[in-house]
């Protein structure tokens, strides 16, 4: 049975390898602040947080790609089923290329409006930037392979590849050569293209193969309200550095990003539990078998995360002190605000996942319709309070200012967390959406 001792370690062997994977890659990606923020102004770190944003919010129209392929991978049991993933993978990878080539399109068409809005002043970094996209869309694809084999050994060793390259490359570009938020950009662009390239490699068997066609309109009956559904954790993760960005005077947006990027972290460390319990949901409903990975994930993102939180909020400035030079520690009183309202979000995040692992998609509207408020939200009191905090260095005005931005994040991810809750347990757990 899935919920022998077996499976439990397993399961925590697994976890434990992309918690250390996973954590010695944000490790690296962590440690990257510290080059950055010493050689840059901080307006300039401002726009290098801005697009690490920018990279999460394009990662939208393929982020249910990744949580497809995991599960069609998993689920392809069958001969048949295995020819339809080839089939489905090469189609995605080409159907994402011409995705992309609208994007750099568009991107270039609005340069000018994109440069003044984010503060741009090299615009290398918004070409490097646009260069990610098409890894960004190409990883999901990849990385839902591996992840559906449940080939954890490399999905670790490419999260600390990423981390580990990205690192490489700023210190060259960035601390020795002086290139600021474009060079910053163009490791990360570095980093993807190693990465995609790995991921490739050990997933080709199901791009190269002999394909069999499927059948669309039940294949985008799933991926698009997967997309749907998972973009709205996405998009509350990263849109408030971007309204920020836009809104606030240059000069000040670092002291947001920076306690912000620990915020954030908690997600990106807590992923790896998600990671590990999406394929084993889907296989346990493929071969109709009960499981209890997802109270395990829960339990654990949960311990994690509070454990987190509290230090946090013991020693605010104790993460700053780790990264940041002394000039950003004064924004210390965020940090303990950020994580605990980035919790909430992890937390949904592992129950919405179990949702559409199990294909229960009546969810999808109420979590964009959380989604969406928050947007309009964050703009109408990010814009107000850009007012009250114009001009001047950061001082108390811009503290109370960026506080209000933040409650906003806890506020409406405690809705998010509230919507898959019902759907898992209360009046919801018994409504499922179709694929058609």
């Amino acid at each position: 049975m899935s919920g022998s001792p077996q499976s439990k370690l397993a399961f925590f062997r697994q976890t434990g390898w992309m918690v250390m994977a996973t954590g010695l890659g944000g490790v690296c990606m962590w440690v990257v602040h510290i080059p950055a923020q010493s050689r840059m102004t901080e307006a300039e770190y401002g726009v290098f947080l801005a697009l690490l944003q920018v990279l999460n919010l394009m990662l939208i129209p393929a982020i249910g790609l990744q949580t497809i392929f995991a599960q069609q991978t998993a689920a392809a049991i069958a001969p048949e089923q295995q020819r339809q993933l080839t089939f489905t993978v090469r189609w995605a990878l080409a159907g994402t290329f011409i995705l992309w080539c609208g994007m750099a399109l568009a991107a270039f068409l609005v340069r000018g409006e994109l440069l003044e809005k984010l503060k741009i002043a090299h615009a290398g970094a918004l070409w490097a930037t646009v260069g990610i996209g098409l890894a960004m869309l190409w990883w999901p694809i990849l990385q839902g392979v591996l992840q559906g084999r449940q080939d954890f050994l490399w999905l670790g060793w490419l999260q600390i590849l990423n981390g580990g390259v990205r690192l490489g490359g700023v210190l060259v570009l960035v601390w020795w050569l002086g290139n600021y938020a474009a060079g910053a950009m163009t490791a990360a662009l570095m980093a993807y293209v190693v990465c995609v390239a790995f991921a490739g490699w050990h997933s080709r068997s199901a791009w190269l193969g002999k394909g069999e066609a499927v059948r669309w309109r039940e294949w985008f009956g799933i991926v698009v309200p997967l997309t749907l559904g998972l973009s709205a954790g996405q998009f509350m993760m990263a849109a408030d550095q971007i309204v920020v960005q836009s809104v606030f005077d240059k000069e000040v947006t670092a002291f947001y990003g920076a306690p912000g990027t620990i915020g954030r972290a908690l997600i990106f460390f807590t992923a790896a539990l998600v990671a590990v319990m999406f394929p084993k949901v889907v296989r346990s409903v493929a071969l109709s078998q009960r499981t209890d990975v997802v109270a395990q994930a829960l339990g654990a993102t949960a311990l994690v995360g509070a454990a987190a939180a509290l230090v946090c909020t013991l020693f605010p400035e104790l993460p700053l002190r780790l990264v940041y030079k002394p000039r950003y520690w004064v924004s210390a009183p965020l940090v303990p605000w950020f994580v605990w309202s980035m919790l909430p979000l992890t937390l949904a995040n592992v129950l919405i996942t179990s949702l559409l692992a199990r294909r229960r998609f009546a969810c999808v509207p109420w979590l964009l319709f959380v989604s969406l408020a928050y947007g309009v939200t964050l703009v109408l009191r990010a814009n107000s309070h850009a007012k009250a905090a114009h001009g001047g260095a950061f001082g108390s005005e811009h503290l109370i200012a960026f506080k209000a931005v933040v409650q906003t994040i806890g506020l409406f991810s405690a809705l998010l967390l509230g919507v898959a809750a019902w759907f898992t347990w209360g009046g919801g757990r018994n409504t499922r959406g179709t694929a058609a």
